[in-house]
């Protein structure tokens, strides 16, 4: 057996295992923690199947921002279930909170099965999806490939997202905006319009203030370059974008600087400027006779035009997403 084909079997193994103790571990937080490295694992099992912007976009948005959100979701678990109790200590005994406040949520057996079982039968979907497909079947490469110079770009997964089925990934940017839509619903009545998430405070001279300070240069540099990379190598918006969200969440939680109110029109312009281009770029094409159709002259221009724009809302829309809705409608 070769290096390689160990390293893959491996890597499969420990994929499956992380996926096994992710839906089956006894606490959320260490379920959570087994999901965020499935996660990782499966961004480097795209790498080894040469698909780097998937495995970009899996390790940034799969594992990532999607960890981040259940992190989120289970301190909000924890901190109910602290409060719940320390009513019912004041009520019963006495006695408050109790040292159980600090353990975490356990997970019921029957939900955990659950979930056992739907991941089972889609695994086994998609691997009999997988099995059954024509071995001789070359896909759409050969199509991207002999039409990529039309497309203005270097990057087939750009030419392909951007400019080929452009439509899909601008219904993506929209269902992205929805889901922003969807949580800011939750706002009670008499918060709206404030600031979403918790006021974060931290110490000047703490860890996290410093690389509040000294990472947001570093994540811009490498958010500007994914999405002007993505033209022609792995990169793009989605990959920028998330990295703009991460570092804008830094410098919040570091104390540094506050998250707009929900009425901030400014916010508002920033959220919609993705699709809102995407859209203007498709009605211009179709006076050429065809909706999200680009001139070839012009296409990298308009393509990079898009993809900065989508890389603003995109930043925006995954910070507030992590943020939530607001807690208070006035902070000091």
């Amino acid at each position: 057996m070769s290096a390689g084909l160990a390293f893959d079997v491996l890597l499969c193994l420990l994929i499956i295992g992380a996926a096994g103790l992710a839906v089956g571990g006894r606490q959320l937080f260490a379920s959570i923690a087994f999901f965020v490295t499935y996660g990782i694992l499966v961004g480097i099992s795209w790498l080894r199947l040469g698909a780097i912007d998937v495995a970009l976009a899996e390790v940034a948005i799969g594992a990532g921002l999607t960890g981040v959100l259940l992190m989120g979701a289970w301190a909000a678990i924890r901190r109910r279930n602290r409060e719940a109790r320390g009513e019912y200590g004041a009520e019963g005994n006495g006695s408050g909170a109790s040292r159980d406040d600090e353990e975490d949520p356990v997970v019921p057996g029957g939900r955990k099965l659950a979930a056992a079982v739907v991941c089972g039968v889609l695994a086994g979907l998609l691997a009999a999806a997988i099995l059954t497909l024509p071995g001789e079947a070359s896909g759409l490469l050969p199509r991207v490939t002999e039409r990529l110079g039309d497309s203005g770009v270097g990057n087939p997964v750009t030419a392909v997202l951007l400019n080929f089925r452009a439509y899909d990934t601008l219904m993506e940017s929209i269902v992205l905006l929805m889901a922003l839509i969807a949580v800011w619903t939750l706002t009670p009545r008499e918060l709206w319009g404030g600031e979403p998430g918790l006021r974060q405070h931290a110490r000047g001279d703490g860890v996290l203030a410093t690389f509040g300070k000294l990472l947001p240069p570093l994540g811009v540099l490498v958010a500007m370059y994914l999405v002007w990379a993505g033209a022609d190598r792995p990169g793009g918006a989605f990959q920028g974008g998330t990295v703009l969200a991460a570092v804008w969440l830094m410098v919040v939680m570091a104390g540094m600087a506050r998250v707009p109110r929900q009425s901030s029109p400014a916010l508002r312009l920033a959220l919609v400027a993705g699709p809102a281009v995407f859209l203007g770029v498709g009605l211009a094409g179709a006076g050429f006779g065809v909706f999200l159709g680009l001139p070839v002259e012009f296409a990298k221009t308009l393509i990079l035009a898009i993809e900065l724009a989508l890389t603003l809302s995109i930043a925006v829309t995954l910070a507030l997403l992590v943020a939530g809705v607001p807690t208070a409608r006035e902070r000091p």
